[in-house]
Parts: C-alpha cells; sequence; structure tokens
C-alpha cells in the first residue's frame, strides 16, 4: 500500500496509539482525548492514516483500531475508508496485507454487516480457502464467526453455506495449528449450535480421532487423514473434480506429544460445547456421547507412573503432582453428563468402567473409580436405578494394593454421598461406612485423610439413628489420627491428617447430636489445647479448625454439658481476637465469626453477656462496601484472585469477592444472634435495623439480600417483645420493602420480600398497623409485578416448541421459582382481604405457565442407565 499520509502524521499516530494500549489510567485517557481531537479537525486525514496503519501493523495495533472503528461507528460515524481498504487488502497479493484485512473484519464485523450477502460470503469464502497461508485462513475463520455471530437469527438462513468452508478448514492442518482453529470455532458452537447441526455426523467422523488416544498398530491417523484405512474424509462440501488433486498441508505428522494433548484438549473442549448448547441436537446423533465420554475415560489413565512417591509425601494443598494429573478430563465428563443426563451418558460409560476397575494397570483402575466420581451429579436420577451395582463395584476396590486406587475409591464414595444424599446413606450404609471406617487405618496418610474426608459427605446426607451405631468405631479411630501418641505409636501425625481429622469430628458430631456427648470428655480437652498452643503461623488451619470442631461439638452436646468448659473456650477465643491482626492469615476473621455463632446457638440466653464483645467487629463486616472495578465492554478486566466477573448494563464489573462473602456471613451471624437472643439483642435493634434495610438492595451477594429479608420481621419481633420498637423502625421499613417489591427483577427474591413482607406485618398486627400510603403502595407494586410476570409468560409461551424443548429444565426451574413468588404474594394479599381481587389475577397469571412437568419427558434420549 502506497504511504499517502505525511510522515509526522504517521510518528505522531504511532505514539498515540501506543498509548492507547497502557495500562495508565491517565496517559490512555490523554491518548483517547488526542485521537478524538485529531478526528474532528482533520477527520479525512486522519481516518485515512488509521487505515494505513491498521493494515501495516502488528496485531495489538489492528485491534486498537477495531476498537475505534466500533466506537466510531457506535456513535453514528462509518469508517468507510477502513472498509474500503480492507476489502482492498483482502485480495491482495501480499499474505500479510490479507491477513490484516480479515482481522479486521473479525475485530469490527460492522464493516460488512451492511453488504450483500453474496459479496461478504465471498470474501470470507476466499480467505477460509487461502492457498498459501494457514495464517490468512484462521484470519478469515475468525472473521466468518464473528460475521455469523452479529447476523441477526431470522437471517442465519441466509449465510448458513459459510459452515461448509469453514469446517473445512480443519483437515487441511498440522497438529500444532489444530487447536487455534478449533479454539476459534468453539465460542460459535456455544452461541449458535444450530449452525452444526447439519455437519454432525460428518464432525464424528473426524473428531474422535483426535479425542481417543489409538492403541491400533495400523496406519497412523492424523489431523490430515483421521481415517487412513478408509472411509468417508471430512470435506465440506465433497471435493469437485478441479479440488480432488489438492493435498492437505502436511506439516509434522508425527507430532509430539504436547501437540497431541492441546489437539485432544482443544477437539474436546468444541465437542462439549456443542453438547452444553444443544443436548437435544446431540443426544440424535449415534455415536457422539460415546465418542466423548471414551475419550475422557482413556485420557483420564495418563497419570504419571513415576511421581507415585512424591503424591504419598506431599501435602495435598501443595501437592506438585497435581500439576500432571488429567483434571481436565474428569470435569469434561462431569460437565458431560449434566449437559446430556443419565440415559445418554451411563450406557457407554458403564460399558468401559467394569473392565477398567478389572484393569492390571493401577491407572486404569483409578481412572475407573473417578469416572463414577465425575459423572454422579448430572447421571444421579439414573443412576439411582443402578445403585446397587455400582456399591458391589466400588467397595471391593477399597482393597486394592496401590494407595492412589484406593484414594480414589475414597473419592468416588464421597462423590456419590453428596450427589446421591440420603438414597445412598439409607440403602448402602453398612458397605460404605465398614469400609470407610477400615480405610481409616489404611498405612498411608493421604489415604486415611481422604477416608475421613469422604466421612463428610456420608454424615451431610445421613439419619441420626442410620449413623449411631458407628460412632464409636469412627471417633476412636479419627482420635488416633488425631492424637496417635495417645495409643502408645509415638509416631508425629502429619498436619493435613488432624485437620482432616478435627473436622470429620465435627461433622460426626454434628449428625449424632446429644448422643456424641458421651466423647464429649475425649475431645473438648484436645481443642482446648490446640486452641491454647497452636499460636505459630504453619497451625493457623488446625487453629481454626479445632475453633469450628469444639463449636460445633457445644452445639451436639447442648449448654449443660458444655457449661464447664464454655468460660475456658470463651476466653480463648477472645484472646485470639484480641491478639495482634497478622494481615496474612486470611480464614482466621471468617472462622471466628463462625465460632462465636456456634457458641451462641449452644449457650442460648446465657450468651447475652458476650454481645458487647461480639457486636462491634461483626458491625463493620456487616458494614463493608462491595471493592469494584468498572471495565468498559471492550476493556479486558483484571483477573485477580478473590475477585470475581459480572456482566452489568453493558460493562464488565469486577468484585473482590472475599469482602462480601465476609459480609455475607456477618449478615447471616445477625440471624442467628437475633433469632437466639429474641429481645436480649435489643441493645442492637438500631443499628442492626440500618444496616439491614438498605442491603435489601445489595445486589452484588444474594446471600446478604436473602439474610436481610429473615432479619426485617426478627428485628421488629425483637423490638415489640422489648418495648424498643418505634412508628419510625415500622415505617422505615415497610417503606423500603414497598420500594424493592416495586423494582425487584428477580423472582426468587421477590418471593422472600412478600415473605418479609407477610411475617412483618403479622409482628405489626396486620394491615391496619401500617399507614394507608403503605398499604396502597403494596398493591400498586403488587399489580404491576403481575402484570410483569403475565408478560414474560405469554412471551415464553410463543417460543418455537423445539426451544422450549432444547431449554426445558431451564424453563421448569424458572416457571417453580415464579410459581413460589405468586404463592407468596396470594398469602400477603390474604392477609389483607381473604377475598381480594388480585387473588384472581394470581390464578389467571398461574395458568399462563408452559406446565412443562406436563410434557413428554423422553427427549432425554439415550437408554436406561
Amino acid at each position: 500500500m502506497e504511504n499517502v499520509v505525511p510522515p509526522q502524521i504517521t510518528t505522531e499516530l504511532t505514539q498515540i496509539l501506543s498509548n492507547l494500549v497502557l495500562g495508565d489510567n491517565e496517559i490512555r485517557s490523554n491518548a483517547e482525548k488526542a485521537v478524538n481531537e485529531r478526528l474532528e479537525q482533520t477527520p479525512e486525514l486522519y481516518l485515512l492514516a488509521l487505515t494505513q496503519f491498521a493494515t501495516a501493523a502488528d496485531t495489538e495495533a489492528v485491534d486498537t483500531v477495531c476498537d475505534l472503528a466500533n466506537n466510531a461507528m457506535s456513535r453514528g460515524r462509518p469508517w468507510h475508508a477502513l472498509q474500503a481498504q480492507s476489502f482492498s487488502m483482502a485480495e491482495s497479493n501480499d499474505a500479510l496485507a490479507r491477513e490484516s484485512a480479515f482481522r479486521v473484519f473479525a475485530g469490527c464485523p460492522n464493516l460488512i454487516m451492511d453488504l450483500q450477502t453474496e459479496t461478504v460470503l465471498a470474501v470470507l469464502e476466499k480467505g477460509l480457502q487461502d492457498p498459501q497461508s494457514v495464517e490468512v485462513r484462521h484470519a478469515a475463520l475468525r472473521a466468518s464467526v464473528s460475521f455469523l455471530s452479529a447476523t441477526e437469527h431470522n437471517q442465519l438462513a441466509q449465510v448458513m453455506s459459510l459452515m461448509y468452508p469453514m469446517l473445512n478448514t480443519l483437515p487441511y492442518l498440522s497438529h500444532s495449528q489444530l487447536p487455534s482453529f478449533l479454539s476459534t470455532l468453539t465460542p460459535l458452537a456455544s452461541s449458535h449450535p444450530q449452525l452444526f447441526a447439519p455437519h454432525l455426523h460428518n464432525l464424528l467422523k473426524f473428531l474422535p480421532g483426535l479425542i481417543i488416544p489409538s492403541s491400533d498398530p495400523g496406519p497412523t491417523p492424523t489431523v490430515a487423514r483421521p481415517n487412513p484405512a478408509g472411509g468417508s474424509s471430512f470435506v465440506f462440501p465433497p471435493p469437485s473434480a478441479d479440488e480432488k488433486g489438492k493435498s492437505p498441508a502436511t506439516g509434522d505428522l508425527s507430532a509430539d506429544d504436547e501437540e497431541a494433548e492441546e489437539v485432544r484438549k482443544a477437539a474436546l473442549e468444541f465437542m462439549l460445547s456443542l453438547s452444553e448448547a444443544r443436548p437435544s441436537m446431540v443426544r440424535r446423533v449415534d455415536g457422539w456421547t460415546t465418542a466423548i465420554v471414551r475419550g475422557c475415560l482413556a485420557s483420564m489413565g495418563e497419570i504419571p507412573e513415576e511421581e507415585t512417591t512424591i503424591w504419598l509425601e506431599a501435602d495435598p494443598a501443595e501437592d506438585p503432582t497435581d500439576d500432571t494429573y488429567p483434571h481436565v478430563y474428569e470435569q469434561s465428563l462431569d460437565r458431560l453428563a449434566c449437559a446430556l443426563g443419565g440415559k445418554a451418558v451411563l450406557p457407554p460409560a458403564f460399558s468401559d468402567i467394569p473392565g477398567m476397575l478389572a484393569s492390571h494397570d493401577w491407572r486404569m483402575r483409578h481412572a475407573g473409580l473417578m469416572a463414577i466420581a465425575a459423572i454422579a451429579e448430572g447421571t444421579a436420577k439414573v443412576m439411582q436405578n443402578e445403585l446397587g451395582r455400582i456399591v458391589d463395584l466400588v467397595t471391593p476396590m477399597f482393597a486394592d494394593p496401590h494407595p492412589r486406587v484406593r484414594y480414589a475409591a475414597c473419592q468416588c464414595i464421597g462423590q456419590l454421598c453428596t450427589d446421591l444424599e440420603e438414597v445412598i446413606q439409607e440403602q448402602y450404609h453398612q458397605q460404605l461406612l465398614n469400609v470407610l471406617i477400615h480405610t481409616l487405618e489404611a498405612p498411608e496418610p493421604r489415604v486415611h485423610a481422604h477416608a475421613a474426608a469422604a466421612l463428610i459427605n456420608f454424615c451431610e446426607g445421613v439419619e441420626r439413628d442410620i449413623l449411631l451405631p458407628y460412632l464409636d468405631p469412627i471417633v476412636e479411630r479419627l482420635l488416633k489420627l488425631l492424637n496417635p501418641g495417645a495409643s502408645g505409636e509415638g509416631k508425629q501425625p502429619k498436619r493435613y491428617v488432624q485437620e482432616q481429622a478435627i473436622t470429620t469430628l465435627a461433622m460426626v458430631a454434628d449428625a449424632s447430636e446429644a448422643t456424641f456427648a458421651k466423647h464429649y470428655s475425649a475431645i473438648m480437652p484436645l481443642l482446648l489445647n490446640v486452641l491454647q498452643n497452636a499460636n505459630t503461623p504453619e497451625y493457623r488451619k488446625l487453629r481454626v479448625k479445632a475453633m469450628e470442631c469444639a463449636g460445633l461439638i457445644a452445639i451436639a452436646v447442648g449448654r449443660d454439658v458444655f457449661r464447664p468448659d464454655s468460660a475456658q473456650f470463651i476466653e480463648l477465643l477472645m484472646r485470639i481476637q484480641n491478639s495482634p491482626p497478622d494481615p496474612s492469615d486470611t480464614m482466621l476473621g471468617h472462622y471466628l465469626i463462625a465460632t462465636w455463632a456456634k457458641v451462641c446457638q449452644a449457650m442460648g440466653p446465657e450468651f447475652e453477656p458476650y454481645l458487647p464483645v461480639v457486636m462491634p467487629p461483626l458491625l463493620i463486616a456487616a458494614s463493608a462496601k462491595a471493592d469494584v472495578s468498572v471495565y468498559d465492554e471492550d476493556e479486558s478486566a483484571e483477573e485477580k484472585d478473590g475477585w470475581e466477573t459480572i456482566s452489568m448494563d453493558g460493562r464488565q464489573v469486577g468484585i473482590k469477592t472475599s469482602a462480601i462473602e465476609e459480609k455475607c456471613q456477618a449478615f447471616e451471624t445477625l440471624v442467628i444472634y437475633c433469632s437466639t437472643l429474641g429481645p436480649r439483642f435489643a441493645p442492637y435493634l438500631s443499628q442492626s435495623l440500618e444496616l439491614v434495610l438498605p442491603s435489601l438492595r445489595f445486589f452484588f451477594h444474594e446471600g446478604v439480600r436473602e439474610a436481610s429479608a429473615m432479619l426485617v420481621p426478627m428485628l421488629l419481633h425483637c423490638g415489640k417483645l422489648s418495648n424498643t420498637l418505634t412508628h419510625q423502625m415500622v415505617s422505615a421499613s415497610f417503606s423500603q420493602l414497598v420500594n424493592c417489591i416495586g423494582i425487584e427483577n428477580d423472582v426468587s427474591f421477590l418471593a422472600s420480600l412478600y415473605k418479609c413482607f407477610s411475617d412483618s406485618l403479622r409482628v405489626v398486627g396486620g394491615p391496619t398497623a401500617l399507614p394507608q400510603e403503605i398499604q396502597d403502595g403494596v398493591i400498586e407494586a403488587t399489580k404491576r409485578q403481575l402484570q410483569a410476570l403475565a408478560d414474560r409468560r405469554k412471551s415464553r409461551a410463543n417460543l418455537p416448541a423445539n426451544d422450549i424443548r432444547d431449554d426445558k429444565e431451564e424453563l421448569m426451574l424458572l416457571e417453580e421459582m415464579e410459581d413460589f413468588a405468586l404463592e407468596d404474594m396470594g398469602k400477603m394479599l390474604h392477609a389483607f382481604d381473604a377475598n381480594h381481587p388480585l387473588l384472581v389475577a394470581i390464578s389467571s397469571v398461574r395458568e399462563l405457565g408452559l406446565h412443562l412437568g406436563q410434557w413428554d419427558s423422553s427427549e432425554e434420549g439415550g437408554h436406561e442407565g
């Protein structure tokens, strides 16, 4: 391209654009101002300069120009010079120019959205078939994905032909090139899965060879020849006569292990994304689910043999072998099961798993157990029918000679106890507890600690009467893990084993309740000793786990048993709370708040004297503001530990989660104090109410809002019983509730708001206790909510049947939450008038639902597991 822009303009623009991509906000802001000024003063010259710059510069600068073009077009100022120049460059003889053109189209699809469809498709297709450059083909693929993603839904049929050349870029790539192409297609698979529907059978001829490690000694499958022994090749559309002689780009056909691994992960992610986006579509393709399952199962067995000794000696929290463990394949199997369900996933999984468990290779036995754990959540409904068979497969593995297999057996049982909670504990408690209790005495710390961890999962879903016969042997072995010196063994236990033993003792105490009192005298002194002496940094986790355990045991045994030790325990907690803060100890604050709450629950009214100790730090935590960073939509949000990014009003908002989690915990603790102490909480009524009412609109954390909705009637009740409730408190509470009800869009929390209003109404004595404007206000707000719910339900009723079927579970959950809101709305209206006219409107809105529970559920596909 001939340089027609004066060199001084080019030099100045280079500096400005460089500043635009810097992290310094002030420099970047000044650069944005400079660009805007130049474009205002001499737009033609600077647009031409930017166009020239975009077509000659590196990727980062091209991205900057695309940002400028997008911003200009969003303000109604199309950049025709860039559009024309990019089209010209797409026809250039220079591969770098062609690549730059397609990069611009990818970053700014609006440049081509208003042109004739045939023209756009022709340019993109030519780029996808570029005979000279893989980089051009990849840039054209990115541009094609951007174009299809930006195309209106009702116009997709006119551009679907582009999928053929897009997918046909894949067979002509080497292993090193495939991952980037597949990764480019994956977002389109998630957002527009229907575009891939006509191609699934052909994809199934190509992709399994990439994700299933082959043991066939015959011809080696490659990317270019995925099926060298015969069968159809992957070509979109089938080659014409003049194309049949064209050879694929060979690249390095004997790709190394690292390249093969990257290809496998990229292909797997592509297939999973399609499966998650449109489950019903892929269920209908025979072999699709089986290919993914077998690819995951085979890859899960790829654990380095030589790392077992390192694994045995490692602390689980700092395990160096974790970096080489095949986590991605376990997670992929979990995602597939959650997307497709048990009817689709269990048959192919259990056609291989029994053989894996019988394998001579410990890694395959390990993989088989971890696979059962991975699919349990998504297949739980169907798995229940085969639970006895699965338990019979897993329990013998606790006698496996290899420690990592026994560890995997613990993991498997623990996960089953969580995902099939109550069912497996009730039906198979004897088999499970026998192997878990025995494994608490395994010689390897990693194994017996994990058996203790699995017991936690078991106890979370067990009935007290089922657990009691096993209580003594469980506690006896956990105490031996915690304090082996007491049994004369003299070995110093690993700290992580002690931490796990204490955590499990806490859960066992919680599940067994008052019966745990017989073991109280053996355990509480050990815990108090830990709190007294474990003061150095390496014992931080042990100390907070001891706090938690002592609190739970105190609740379980009751105040009479706990009372003799309560003063010492509280004194230790106060000493810990008043010790100099250690900024590096991120656990202590959370556990202190939680333990004080447990002590309150255990002591009941006797805890009142300690409110002045616990409330000041609690109120500070509850008062915390959300620490947020706001990013523009095209700005990349910083990935930092302890931060979470959400989308809000077209912007990315980064939230410091640690602070708001602590705030949520503080509100949940206020619920405990207020509900436990009743009128004795009155000294803190006013301060608490001032925090709670505005927090009904704390949109950064649902838990804070839910706790606030629970607290309002509790605090009003506290004030009423203590004669400290004022007219201003009542008026402020109900005014805020009316305001929140009127604007709430989350139907789940809307139900909580109506329940809060009804409960508060009962506290103050019914509707007549409220000013007329409050009564009128809540009725008007309810009318608006009813209309909004009716409109949403009517809109859903007009969705295509296939869309409803594909999103059935999500829609069922949404309608269930709406029904809860309507139910709580009805209860509130009934308190005003048993024959309130809006009660009829509620019934009418309820009838507008899709009633998906009545639909035929056979569309999940597959076979009974």
